[in-house]
This record gives structure tokens, sequence and C-alpha cells, in this order.
């Protein structure tokens, strides 16, 4: 592993930085302990280890003295929902992924001892440990107690595997932690795929869809389920790619949000990842179309240009956060190296790799690239 990764850093010196990558490693080995268990949603119906979380665009209802039932401004964020078990899940995911990062560069066993740690304390340990579900995800108050349009929340789970795997070199990855992290992730997408709320996801005909598969291609990898790969190969094929790509490379469900130009690149970028994740040399996704000649390549042709020149974007701007944008996002990575476009790994190494917006951040999936291309 450490190999691969000097050649890819000796043919392209710039490529990862390694001061960045140790001084967020170094930064997360300070990190406190991260409980889900910590903060206890008032509104949850499960126990303290259970994730819970709010709707996003889901307000108090001006007409009522209780301000039940909640009702829905698109694209605006409430920021009294209750947060904290999503806040968590993504510092732990941040942490580990800095960690691991910071790790395969240096062989420092500090790095894999915290991050270990930090997965034994987050999955497995029985007094603060997450359950392996998201019954009460994006809950909206006076509606529901939970959403499948909630798995969403766990898309930034997918950095973990890779760097579980690449951690499995250290001897603090006992035999005990391996097997109960693969366990976890086996549990969390029998889960996603046979629960209402997950598979109500799964057929999701926007983002959601997307990133379900997403996260699915990469727990699976990771557990080594190949009838999943295998089913969500074909649903690229016959499903996300076909009913929400049109003919110029965009995704009009997205175009037509409050954020467009935020949303089109969250789609594309985790349209990319599963290019990453499921690709073969026997079925390459980065070079698939379809008879229309609809693909990934399409769908960056179209996005962009208007990522190299935000100003000829032709849709109104966001209605939050559209300063944000465009930031260093891993679809830029990844596609230039597969499809070798030297003008998309220039993009990539422009731009900034610590965002300060949190909703451009949150939209972010993967925190450390580096990882992904052992």
């Amino acid at each position: 592993m450490k190999i691969l990764i000097k050649g890819m850093l000796q043919k392209r010196p710039t490529l990862f930085d390694a001061e960045w990558i140790r001084k967020h490693g170094n930064a997360s080995l300070a990190a406190s302990p991260i409980h889900i268990t910590s903060a206890i949603a008032p509104q949850s119906e499960g126990g303290p280890h259970d994730y819970y979380s709010n709707g996003d665009y889901w307000w108090p209802n001006p007409a009522t003295a209780d301000g039940l039932p909640y009702i829905q401004r698109d694209g605006e964020s409430n920021p009294g929902n209750f947060n904290s078990h999503r806040m968590f899940l993504r510092s732990v995911r941040t942490h580990i992924a800095n960690l691991a990062a910071a790790y395969v560069i240096s062989g420092d066993e500090a790095y894999a001892e915290k991050a270990i740690q930090l997965l034994s304390e987050f999955f497995l340990d029985e007094e603060t440990k997450m359950n392996p579900h998201l019954l009460y995800a994006q809950a909206i108050p006076g509606i529901c107690s939970g959403r499948g349009i909630g798995v969403i929340d766990t898309l930034h789970l997918i950095d973990v595997p890779v760097a579980i795997e690449a951690l499995q070199v250290s001897p603090a990855m006992t035999k005990e932690i391996y097997l109960g992290l693969k366990q976890w992730f086996s549990d969390y997408l029998v889960w996603m795929s046979t629960h209402k709320n997950g598979i109500e996801e799964m057929n999701a005909s926007n983002n959601h869809g997307v990133c379900w598969f997403v996260q699915a291609a990469a727990f699976a990898r990771f557990t080594g389920n190949e009838e999943m790969l295998t089913f969500c190969r074909q649903r690229y094929k016959e499903s996300l790619l076909p009913d929400q790509m049109v003919q110029d490379g965009s995704f009009p469900r997205e175009l037509a949000r409050t954020k467009p130009y935020g949303y089109s690149i969250f789609v594309l970028d985790n349209m990319v990842t599963l290019c990453q994740l499921l690709s073969t040399p026997e079925d390459n996704l980065w070079h698939y179309e379809l008879p229309d000649g609809r693909g990934i390549a399409k769908g960056l042709s179209y996005l962009i240009p208007y990522m190299k020149e935000k100003d000829s974007w032709p849709y109104p701007p966001d209605v939050e956060h559209f300063d944000g944008w465009p930031a260093k996002v891993s679809l830029l990575l990844f596609a230039g190296i597969a499809l070798e476009r030297e003008d998309l790994i220039e993009l990539w190494t422009s731009l900034d790799p610590d965002p300060t917006d949190m909703e451009v951040r949150r939209n972010i999936a993967i925190r450390q690239p580096l990882l992904w291309l052992r």
C-alpha cells in the first residue's frame, strides 16, 4: 500500500499535500471521544444508542401554538433542529479518515491507535456504540418519527471502510475489532436494503437514490457482498443513469431545486463515486454509455465548464451557500485519473480543501480521497 502511494506521489508530487494530511491527522490525534450516547434527542422515539435527526428544511408551524406539525421551506435549513448526532457522525468519520491518511503516509502507529480507538467506541463498545440502523433519521415533529430520506445522513460513513482497510496492517487493529466493524457495516447494509425506510430511499428518483447506492456499494465492497455489488452496477445502468440524467448531461431534478448549482455538483460527485466503487476491468462504468451516449463523461461535459467558470452558470444562484461552491470534491480527482483528464486534476488541486461553509462541507462525502486510491 505505501509503495503504491509513494509511486503516485512521485509521479504527481503536487497531487496530495503531505503537510496538509499530517496537519489534519495531528489535529485529529487531539480529538475527544465521540459517542452517539453523549447527546439525547428529546423528541426521539428511540433509545440512547439510536441515531436521530430532523429534516433539514422543516420549521415550526407559525399557525399553531406548539409549532406542530412542522412545515417545509425548501432549501432553508432550520438552525433549531436537533443536529448533534449528525455532527457526531460527521466528526468521527472525519477524524478516522484524517488519522488513517496520516498513517498511510507516515507509518506512525499513534495515528492508527487513535483511529482504532474512535472506531471501537463509536461502532462497537456496548456503552457508547451507535446501533446499525436509521429508524429515526430526518424525523419531522408532528408528522413522523423518521423517514427513508434520512438514510442519506450516513453518506459520510463511506470514508470509514477505506480507512479501516488502510488501518488493517496496524497491530492495534485486532482481528476482533476488524471483524466487529465488518459485522456492523454488514448489519447496517442489511437494514438499509430490507427495511421499508431503506427501500424507499433506494427507489428515490433524485440524489437520494444515488446516495443510497453509493453507500450500499461502499459497504458491500468492504463486507464482500458481491450480490449487492452486482445489484448496484445493474441499477446504475438501468435506473440511475437513464432516469436521472438527460441528453445534455444535466440532472433536471437537481436543477429544479432552490440550490441547483450545489445540488448539481453533489449528484455528479456521487455518480462519479459509484464509478470509482463499482468499476472492474470486465465492467468499466467510467466508459459505460447508454445507446444515446449518456454516461459519466456526458455529465462531466455538462457541469465542468460551470465549475471552471462559475459566472457562466445559466440558472439562478442557490438560495443559500452559493458562494461556497465550487469546492474540492473528489469527482474531479477520480474522474481526472480514470479518464486521463489533466484539466480535472488541475481544477481539483486549485480548489480549497478546507471550505468554511458548513453546508458545503456537509455535501462533500469524501474527506480523504488518498484512502480511495490505494
